[in-house]
């Protein structure tokens, strides 16, 4: 972690250029958990609904993203040190508490997701038959080592990963497009359980938490607007971009479930990338908040 003694705290030659942020932001929205919400928002709102539901969640991150990622840039403090100067060291401990229950909560659901996936993927694609529980230790123990070196080592890791599930997101994008032309897709009729408000409920509840603790990793920030950059591109661009992705090819392949579509359109060994580098670096993510929160 950061400084030694003190990972709530950064050295200047610490500080990174915005874009290098952006990339371990950009990579929360490529896991897996943000192509399942796009399906499970298909499943049941409109595509109407569905469509402004996530220009107006994303616009809501955004906005949120970007006032908390720039209070970590000027300050150049952990959420969890902010949290005590705003509630004291009472009202902290309780926040940094719950802020830390959930995050290991989230890191339990992301290796669940990460081990079937794994799994699943190796039955369907090299008939390899095998118990999620080895799984879950070589993986966890991997996020876990890039937790024990911090910021750095998360920072690489993503710059590697995130040109890679670009271009398997665009994949399915234009696999999606081979089996429905987009305007098709705009005129699909299709009944809506989910409001309007549901759906936005649904977008934002998915990922604010990494919103409010953006100010972890953009007090690295060399810029002064970093943090607005990087919420604008983590969730104004990348968030909307994927969500779209999924529930277009979700549409256009009549799938309900993420890894079933993703075999649906051939992407078999790629597939893998979305499911290792996204789990890979929003768990670490969750432990590096976590360690601080505690």
């Amino acid at each position: 972690m950061p400084n030694g003694n003190d990972p709530h705290t950064i050295n200047s030659n610490e500080l990174v250029a915005w874009p290098r942020i952006a990339a371990i932001a950009a990579m929360l929205s490529f896991s897996l958990p943000t192509f399942i919400t796009g399906l499970e928002i298909h499943q049941s709102s409109s595509v109407s609904n569905t469509l402004w539901a996530l220009v107006i969640g994303s616009l809501i991150l955004t906005l949120i993203g970007g006032a908390m990622g720039t209070i970590g840039v000027k300050s150049r403090l952990s959420s969890y040190l902010l949290v005590k100067i705003a509630f004291g060291n009472a009202g902290a401990g309780i926040v940094n508490i719950a802020f830390a229950l959930s995050l290991i909560g989230w890191f339990g659901v992301n290796i669940d997701l990460f081990s079937n996936a794994v799994v699943r993927l190796l039955s369907a694609e090299f008939n390899i038959i095998m118990p999620e529980w080895p799984i879950d230790i070589v993986a966890g123990c991997a996020m876990l080592i890039t937790t024990l070196y911090g910021f750095k080592a998360i920072n690489v890791l993503a710059s590697i990963m995130i040109p890679i599930l670009a271009a398997v997101t665009a994949m399915m994008l234009f696999g999606a497009l081979d089996s429905m032309p987009l305007v098709d897709f705009i005129n699909l009729e299709k009944s809506a359980v989910l409001s309007l408000e549901d759906g936005v409920a649904a977008i934002v509840g998915g990922v604010i938490i990494g919103a409010i603790i953006l100010p972890d990793i953009t007090r690295f920030s060399k810029q002064k607007r970093g943090g607005v950059y990087t919420s604008f591109i983590a969730y104004m661009v990348i968030e909307l971009l994927v969500i779209f992705v999924a529930v277009f090819a979700a549409a256009a392949m009549q799938e309900t479930e993420i890894l079933s579509l993703m075999l649906a359109l051939n992407l078999g060994f790629s597939a893998f990338f979305i499911v290792i580098a996204g789990s890979w670096i929003l768990n670490s993510l969750n432990l590096y908040s976590t360690a601080l929160s505690v």
